[in-house]
């Protein structure tokens, strides 16, 4: 416990899923944390769960507008800005020919433009109280490819390389930066991609995963422990790092079948 004791976070798509297991993980080791989404009434409601310790406010990510009000919201609301973890993100099941350039733009900019924005905006923040650590949350589509995915992979991709480039760059101000890569993880966003009508349970998405060396899907709790490492002072010496996290998927064990 007091992993981030004194740490404050901003957490992007927390109102649900992966993002809200990130949020109550980091609570409960110490850190006061803003909860963003769009979805308020579920943001609202973690928040509330997590008491004092944490407050929701309704954010855009692609808007560079938003992004300044979070990070003077985070200073104002707690003194200071530790870490950024940039979890909020869509997906898209679109063959490339099939694929409108407006869909593929909206996954971009959602994905990637919206980190961007996200580390533009906090990195001077996080300098002028010490530094911190940024959290880039990528897939193993960051790192293989995946049919009928073009905006989503292209975005995912684009998000590893960013973080390389972020993470050169603002050492300087003190900031880490790394990304993390999940695979097929049991959330909102992997529930809705599957055809209207199919009904979808954790027993249906572990049986799809039964041939991993971990053989089940994963779950927002097995991610959500490596943010709080990468965020925390015990990853002190760690940046630029990709850090995959997906039960083997991606060592010849069904590479790029899931996400």
């Amino acid at each position: 416990m007091g992993r981030l004791d004194g740490k404050v976070a901003i957490v992007t798509g927390a109102a649900r899923g992966q993002g809200a297991a990130t949020a109550r993980l980091f609570v409960s080791e110490g850190a006061k944390v803003v909860l963003t989404d769009l979805l308020e009434d579920e943001g609202q409601a973690i928040a509330a769960e997590l008491g004092d310790a944490a407050c929701f406010v309704r954010h855009d990510v692609t808007s560079e507008d938003d992004w300044q009000r979070i990070a003077k919201l985070a200073v104002d609301r707690f003194g200071r800005l530790d870490v950024l973890i940039n979890n909020a993100g869509i997906m898209q099941n679109t063959p490339v020919v099939d694929c409108s350039v407006e869909e593929f733009r909206k996954v971009l900019d959602v994905n990637l433009v919206g980190p961007f924005l996200g580390m533009k905006a906090v990195a001077k923040v996080m300098g002028e109280t010490g530094g911190g650590a940024i959290v880039n949350v990528s897939s193993i589509q960051g790192l293989v490819g995946r049919a009928g995915t073009p905006g989503y992979t292209a975005s995912k991709f684009g998000l590893r390389g960013l973080t390389k480039t972020a993470a050169l760059e603002l050492g300087a101000y003190g900031v880490r930066v790394n990304s993390i890569h999940p695979g097929g993880v049991d959330t909102p966003l992997i529930r809705d991609a599957v055809p209207e009508g199919v009904e979808v349970t954790q027993d249906m998405l572990d049986a799809s995963h039964a041939h991993l060396p971990i053989p089940r899907v994963g779950r927002p709790e097995d991610i959500a422990p490596t943010s709080l490492f990468l965020a925390s002072d015990e990853a002190s010496y760690i940046t630029g790092a990709e850090l995959v996290i997906d039960g083997g998927m991606i060592c010849g064990y069904g590479a790029g079948t899931s996400d």
